[in-house]
């Protein structure tokens, strides 16, 4: 696989702290939310894209093209397909959620109401496909593009669905939990690496085997976030918004496993409409979960996930794409105090 046909082999890489190519990016995103003439809707997408955030799949899809020989600016428009893609999901996931705060900002729903939420993020959705169109490559590779990023986006909705499921059919095991996270999670922290990929003219095969695990990447960023919820801060108001929402979190998953019998009173708790999960009920079971050995076990986890990443044959045989993939598992559990959003 020649995946560096121009690399300075004295060359040192920005990596995911790099910040070439960031700026182009986003003001890609904003260009294209705004459209022809700033409408409402345009104007609430803009809204939400000023917000902050790490712009982590940006990030990576520009780390992933400088890793493999690209220049970062080649994959400013895929950086920006790949950040609006996560960006309309996350105003959905606080219409879905009811979240009223997100990076210390009322969310979009919040703020604008339902129906204004939807359509921005549905806004949101349509433009990474405009974003594409803007990329320097042959046809094909734009297709490949496309295609990659149906498919990825569709695992996203997939995984979403499953892990609204969770708790409606009772699977409270860790295969269900894994499959829900990988989708919801790691489908569009995989997406940008298989972009980079395919625009370093790799077959299409090649580029989703090489960003497959980014995908555990997603399970491990998904592990982390279940944890902070409830031992540490996310930034969306009190702690506990996991089990106020009726979420099966890893920590739910884990407990059940060692404390079968406690399954049908958990169970009770997270069908609670949210307005009744109080503080007193949210502290109890952060006592449960840590004195039982869920958080224990959740910490265990996340040293697997972590490991079957930075591991992976795949990713060893491209040592600059290795380092960031070991680079986001940092900040996957230190950035975030235990993750990173």
């Amino acid at each position: 696989m020649r995946t560096h046909p121009h690399k300075d082999p004295t060359a040192q890489l920005a990596g995911l702290a790099g910040s070439e190519g960031l700026d182009e990016a986003g003001a890609v995103m904003v260009r294209l939310a705004v459209g022809a003439r700033l409408d409402r809707v345009g104007a609430i997408a803009q809204e939400h894209l000023h917000t902050g955030g790490k712009q982590m799949r940006a990030r990576l899809a520009l780390a992933g093209a400088e890793s493999l020989g690209l220049t970062r600016a080649s994959a400013v428009p895929w950086a920006a397909a790949c950040e609006l893609l996560h960006q309309a999901s996350l105003v959905h996931d606080d219409v879905q959620d009811g979240d009223v705060v997100r990076r210390g900002h009322a969310t979009t729903w919040s703020r604008h109401g339902v129906p204004a939420a939807i359509n921005a993020g549905d806004l949101l959705l349509m433009l990474p496909w405009a974003a594409i169109t803007e990329i320097d490559a042959p046809d094909s590779v734009r297709m490949s593009l496309v295609a990659a990023t149906a498919r990825r986006a569709a695992d996203t909705v997939r995984g979403q669905g499953r892990d609204l499921d969770l708790l409606s059919a009772e699977r409270l095991d860790r295969a269900d939990w894994e499959g829900a996270a990988r989708g919801k999670s790691g489908a569009l922290l995989a997406l940008p690496i298989e972009g980079a990929a395919l625009l370093a003219r790799l077959s299409p095969e090649s580029a989703n085997a090489l960003a497959e695990p980014f995908s555990t990447l997603g399970v491990l960023y998904q592990a982390c976030d279940d944890v902070t919820d409830l031992f540490g801060d996310k930034g969306r108001g009190a702690a506990g918004n996991d089990l106020r929402e009726g979420k099966v979190s890893l920590l739910v998953v884990e407990h059940v496993r060692l404390h079968p019998g406690d399954r049908d009173a958990l169970v009770e708790v997270l069908r609670l409409p949210r307005a009744e999960t109080t503080d007193e009920v949210v502290a109890k079971w952060i006592s449960a979960f840590r004195d039982g050995g869920a958080l224990a076990a959740c910490l265990a986890r996340i040293e697997e996930y972590e490991h079957a990443v930075t591991g992976d044959a795949r990713l060893r045989s491209v040592p600059d794409l290795h380092a960031v993939a070991s680079e986001l598992v940092n900040r996957i559990k230190v950035g975030r105090r235990l993750g990173v959003r």
